[in-house]
């Protein structure tokens, strides 16, 4: 029967365990091993790092063949320097998916595909991250009523969202922009010790505030990715 795992897996052994169609999504594999094992008909997309399979390293192999490295590899920066780096890189990324997305009709912009986010819910659900990850803990300010949590946290009562609204392609990229001009304010002048201040993230609890610059960057990468795949059938 199948079942759905959260939470910390670490250390844990799977023996003879069949995993044949399993889902992983937002895991951490730093040090698995796999042995006597069946990879076949495997789909994977990952930062690789010190890859090895049967025997072979084959991390430049695929870093030099993969259209998202390096910006794979800046998710989790540990300076300042490299923070700024990262989310200047985002940025162009993003608006390059703007722009695609810009030339569909509004309509389609509001188009689920296969039940996932719509084009303009994606730009909710990256304010929603921003303002809980960043704008309240970091910024002390409020969250925008246009946020949008994924599926999992919609009973969370986050302060201030309003699932009411039907924000325009227009209305949710002003608010997207003014979010993204004080997350790259904050950064332009953000300090090593900064960094490694602990703040408190609702739902999550404490973090490292390098933690949640890290998280913000990886939601803004993998929903621009989300983002791309459906533009692209919406075409």
């Amino acid at each position: 029967m199948p079942e759905e795992f959260e939470g910390d897996l670490a250390g844990a052994v799977f023996w003879g365990a069949d995993l044949t169609d399993a889902r992983f999504r937002d895991v951490n594999l730093t040090g698995a091993k796999f042995s006597h094992a069946w990879l076949v008909n495997i789909d994977i997309d990952a930062l690789v790092d010190n890859f090895v399979i049967n025997g072979v390293d084959v991390t430049a192999y695929v870093n030099e063949r993969d259209p998202w490295y390096p910006l794979r590899a800046m998710l989790t920066p540990s300076t300042p320097d490299d923070t700024r780096e990262a989310w200047a890189a985002m940025e162009a990324e993003w608006a390059k998916t703007i722009v695609r997305a810009q030339a569909l009709p509004e309509a389609k912009l509001n188009e689920s595909v296969n039940n996932e986010f719509s084009f303009v819910e994606t730009v909710r659900h990256l304010v929603l991250a921003m303002d809980k990850w960043f704008t309240l803990p970091v910024l002390a300010a409020e969250f925008h009523p246009i946020g949008l949590p994924n599926k999992g946290s919609l009973e969370f009562p986050f302060p201030g969202l309003d699932y009411s609204v039907k924000p325009t392609l227009a209305e949710a990229l002003a608010v997207r922009a003014e979010r993204a001009t004080r997350f790259r304010d904050f950064v332009a002048s953000v300090t090593a010790a900064d960094l490694t201040r602990t703040v408190d993230v609702l739902e999550n609890g404490p973090h490292e505030l390098l933690q949640c610059l890290h998280t913000v960057l990886e939601e803004e990468f993998w929903h621009n990715r989300y983002a791309l795949r459906d533009l692209a059938l919406l075409e």
